[in-house]
């Protein structure tokens, strides 16, 4: 895969992360800061590094399936690994100045 396709899917990844929110929170994961790495292969398969907000989530498998639902929507992506991590912690400190806002925290 070259370079400009790699980035291109990359893009796409990220915009489609933003779609996927966890239910009890009004933020979705990638502002939320959960989202730790992205990788995208030479044959397309996605790499995703994520953790929760909590190790106990009742929403963790919903959100691992949107993940792979939406990624492998787009074009060059031939399938997508999902990994839950627990380091390093999560924190708010992680969070984009813009979830801040909306959850009050700013």
């Amino acid at each position: 895969m070259n370079e400009d396709k790699r980035i291109e899917i990359e893009g796409n990844i990220v915009r489609l992360l933003k779609t996927v929110f966890d239910p009890e929170i009004p933020v979705d994961i990638y502002s939320l800061g959960l989202i730790y790495a992205i990788d995208v292969d030479d044959d397309g398969m996605v790499h995703i590094a994520m953790t929760l907000t909590a190790p106990t989530c009742p929403a963790s498998d919903f959100l691992m399936e949107d993940i792979k639902m939406k990624l492998e929507s787009i074009d060059g992506v031939t399938g997508v690994d999902v990994k839950i991590v627990f380091e390093p912690e999560w924190s708010q400190d992680m969070m984009t100045d813009e979830a801040k806002l909306e959850l009050g925290l700013l």
